[in-house]
Formats: structure tokens, C-alpha cells, sequence
């Protein structure tokens, strides 16, 4: 008998078309329907990018007003949303309640369909829906973190772009343009990259034509795990045990002769370096510039380039996402909510996609445990008896 190929991870098989995102290997660069995701960082607010992830082109300025006032309408967090999250334990991860929410949402929004028959939704509303999630995140996400620190929620304004009115809502003032600018980057760094474990749930989800949120919600918990989205808090974790530069050395050596998994370096996809990391990086060092923090860009580079040294392995988005988060004033246990916020554009656009040519995603196994055996005295009734014949006589 011939052994399987198994794949452990799906490593290397490629599963479907996709036209919202890939990595070009040519010039390394992550392309979001074929614009390099550092020009688009650099030049576009997320709201723009919002619409090409779900349409395939960059707005233009009209489409984009309508966008920008859709998605302002939808801002405030809904009361009986804010009442879920405060059932959440204070000690829970927020992952936790922004999943809550979430499903809350969809919960709320799905009353009424009457059979699961009819929850996959069409086109028209599965975007209506991925706007009204987008649009209300950060409230869910900077009232998670308001809460955790005794404070009262901030109601959103509809005179800031998404960026500024994210960081008003988290802090209760208005940010610098330095802050808010490094802060958009970074919310369209993590927007989308192609069928990574948490985009490859939704769809997955999606193929068996339940619903966005649904979908949505299995993302958000392949997210929250330490080896996808988690990874940015873990960065920090980090950077607190080192403490300086000067340490470095010493907690490396410790590090890897217990062969300790450092986060923030290496990637399924990049060979060469995460193509996201220097325009990430070069917000870091507005942002260290702005606040006068020189230690955290030493600590920085001096992690980076022992460890690059002594493995050959280069950081990727959370390495330097976290120390910016960081800086702003967030939390590390809101990082990974954050990289929800961001994501569930590129999800939701995923999740549009897998539905507009759907077909049912049910991979196989091969089976390595015990050969076929039975229970001692068991005897098959009449019918299961009838029935297995039947079943060998088709398949003769």
C-alpha cells in the first residue's frame, strides 16, 4: 500500500483561487488586489483600503464619502452589546469579549431568518453586514480596554477619520497626526494576508453556508492563539523580561539553550523577511522619535540583530507592531484585538468570496489508529444486519 503525502499544516497546498490578496515572490511584497501593501500604507486611509479588499478597486472620492458615512453611522456601541461585555469576567482575555460581542451582533442582526437555511445572506448583505462589523470593532475593542482600567466608555465622533476616532474612543483625546498616521499603517498591515489560519476558519465556516458572523467569530478565535494573532502580545512579554538592551545577550543564550520559541521572528509565507516589516518599523521609529523612548528602539535592534545572527531568522509584523501599540498607550492584552479590528476586513472579504463560488471545504485523513475490532458479546439487531448487507451489496 502506498503511504499518503500528508501535509501536516496544509504546508504548500494550495486549496483555491483567490484574487484579494498574495505575496510576490519577486519583489517579496504582499500585494491587496495587486497593490503593494506598503504603498497602500503609505498613501490611503484604512477606510479606502476597507473598500478594495471588499470590491476589488481603490475608491473613488464619492464612493469613498459613502463609505466613510455608512461606516460613521454604525459607530456607537450598541447597549445590549455594551451589557454582554460586562458579563465578561474583568480577568478574561478581551479576545473573549470581543468574540462575545461578535456573536451578539450577528445574533441580533440574524433574528427572525427562522432555519439555518437562510443565514448565508447575498452578496448585497453579507457587505452590509462586514461594514457594520468594521465600523463598530473599535468601539467594542476600546471599551474592553477602558473598562479593564475602571474607565467610562467615550462615545465616537463623526468629524475623525476611522484611525483618529479609534485612538478618541480608546484614550478620550485626540491623538497627534504622527500617532494617528502610524496607527492607520498599521490597522492595513494586518488587513489582510491571503489564507492564513484565521481567514482559512472563516472560509471554511462560510463553505458550509452558515453565516458571516458565525465565520467571523471561528476567526476570531483561530486569532486569538499565541501562534497567529497572539504573537504581538507575546512580543511584548518579551520585551518586558529582557527589561534593556544590555540584556539582550544574556536572556538569549537562556532563551535558546531552552529552546524557547522567540516571537515576533519568522514566517510560514516569507523566506527572505516579512515584506510588512519595514514600513511597520519605520512608524516604530516615528513613534519613538515623538515620545523620546530611544530604550525601546535599542531594545529593538539589538534583539533583532542577535537573534537574526545567531538563526538566520527574521522578524515579522508583530515584532515591531508590538512596541508601536505599545508606545500609543495600548495595553498588550488589547494587541490582539486590535489585529481583529483590522482583520475582519480581509475576513469578511474572504468570506464574500468563498460564498460567490462556493464549494464545501472537507479535506480527508488518513487513519493510523487501532484495525477494526468489536465488543465482546455484541450482537447486531435485525435491521443493522439488513443494512450492512445492503451496503455491500452496492458497493459489489
Amino acid at each position: 500500500m502506498t503511504e499518503p503525502d500528508i501535509k501536516k499544516g496544509l504546508a504548500g497546498v494550495v486549496v483555491d483561487y483567490t484574487a484579494i490578496s498574495k505575496v510576490n515572490p519577486e519583489t517579496n511584497s504582499l500585494l491587496y488586489r495587486g497593490y503593494p501593501v506598503q504603498e497602500l500604507a503609505a498613501t490611503q486611509p484604512f477606510e479606502a483600503v476597507a473598500y478594495l479588499l471588499w470590491h476589488g478597486e481603490l475608491p473613488s472620492e464619492v464612493q469613498l464619502a459613502q463609505l466613510e458615512a455608512t461606516e460613521r453611522s454604525y459607530r456607537p456601541l450598541p447597549a445590549d452589546v455594551r451589557a454582554a461585555i460586562d458579563l465578561v469576567p474583568l480577568d478574561a482575555h478581551p479576545m473573549d469579549e470581543v468574540r462575545t460581542a461578535v456573536s451578539l451582533i450577528g445574533a441580533r442582526d440574524l433574528a427572525g431568518t427562522g432555519s439555518v437555511l437562510d443565514v448565508s445572506g447575498n452578496a448585497e448583505e453579507n457587505l452590509a453586514r462586514s461594514i457594520r462589523l468594521f465600523a463598530v470593532l473599535p468601539a467594542i475593542v476600546a471599551y474592553g480596554q477602558r473598562r479593564r482600567r475602571g474607565q467610562q466608555p467615550v462615545a465616537p465622533r463623526d468629524d475623525l477619520g476611522y484611525a483618529a476616532n479609534f485612538l478618541w474612543m480608546t484614550f478620550g483625546e485626540e491623538a497627534d497626526d504622527i500617532v494617528v498616521d502610524a496607527f492607520n499603517r498599521s490597522m492595513i498591515l494586518y488587513a489582510e494576508h491571503s489564507f492564513n489560519a484565521s481567514t482559512f476558519t472563516g472560509r471554511v465556516i462560510a463553505s458550509t453556508l452558515s453565516d458571516l458572523y458565525s465565520a467571523v467569530v471561528g476567526a476570531i478565535g483561530a486569532l486569538k492563539g499565541p501562534l497567529h494573532g497572539g504573537a504581538n502580545e507575546a512580543v511584548l512579554h518579551i520585551f518586558d523580561e529582557i527589561g534593556s538592551a544590555e540584556n539582550v545577550g544574556p536572556w538569549l543564550d537562556e532563551a535558546l539553550s531552552q529552546k524557547r520559541k522567540i516571537m515576533g521572528f519568522g514566517h510560514r509565507v516569507y523566506k527572505r523577511g516579512d515584506s510588512r516589516v519595514p514600513t511597520m518599523k519605520a512608524a516604530l521609529d516615528t513613534l519613538v522619535e515623538h515620545y523620546d523612548r530611544p530604550d525601546v528602539a535599542a531594545l529593538y535592534d539589538t534583539l533583532e540583530s542577535e537573534f537574526v545572527a545567531r538563526k538566520g531568522i527574521y522578524p515579522n509584523l508583530d515584532y515591531p507592531s508590538g512596541p508601536a501599540y505599545n508606545l500609543m498607550g495600548f495595553d498588550t492584552l488589547t494587541f490582539t484585538p486590535l489585529f481583529v479590528a483590522a482583520r475582519v476586513t480581509g475576513w469578511t472579504a474572504h468570506i464574500m468570496e468563498q460564498l460567490s463560488s462556493n464549494a464545501l471545504i472537507r479535506p480527508l485523513s488518513e487513519y493510523n489508529g487501532p484495525a477494526e475490532r468489536h465488543i465482546e458479546g455484541y450482537v447486531a439487531d435485525a435491521a443493522t444486519v439488513a443494512a450492512t448487507e445492503r451496503a455491500e451489496e452496492s458497493e459489489g
